[in-house]
């Protein structure tokens, strides 16, 4: 009912800027926050950003001041802008949405993409 689908990864230096989208389709009523996670090899899912509906954000603390995310409500698309990339950030990356849709307005649904790869290497 609800689909994510990003783009944007890729291979880039250390120091190097990458951008991701993540753009939500289907029969959506609202969506609440959008988010990016990621997951490293052989570590476990984490936060990287947080976008809620009234403008807030939030950011693991390794990437604050490197890391932006930001939302085009009207697209229901997200965005992270990552700038000084380090090696550590080599990761695939997870949109998620919670959203509810035109059929049942009152249940919020958790929605994840289907991952994109971001490699940091020179």
């Amino acid at each position: 009912q609800v689909q994510l689908v990003e783009s944007g990864g890729g291979l880039a230096q250390p120091g190097g800027s990458l951008r991701l989208s993540c753009a939500a389709s289907g029969s959506i009523f609202s969506i609440n926050t959008m988010a990016w996670y990621r997951q490293a090899p052989g570590k476990e899912r984490e936060l990287v950003a947080l976008a809620a509906s009234g403008g807030i954000t939030n950011y693991a603390d390794s990437v604050k001041g490197r890391f932006t995310i930001s939302r085009d409500n009207a697209k229901n698309t997200v965005y992270l802008q990552m700038n000084s990339l380090k090696p550590e950030d080599t990761a695939v990356y997870y949109c998620n949405a919670v959203a509810t849709v035109l059929t049942d307005r009152n249940r919020y649904l958790r929605v994840w993409g289907q991952g994109t790869l971001v490699t940091i290497s020179s």
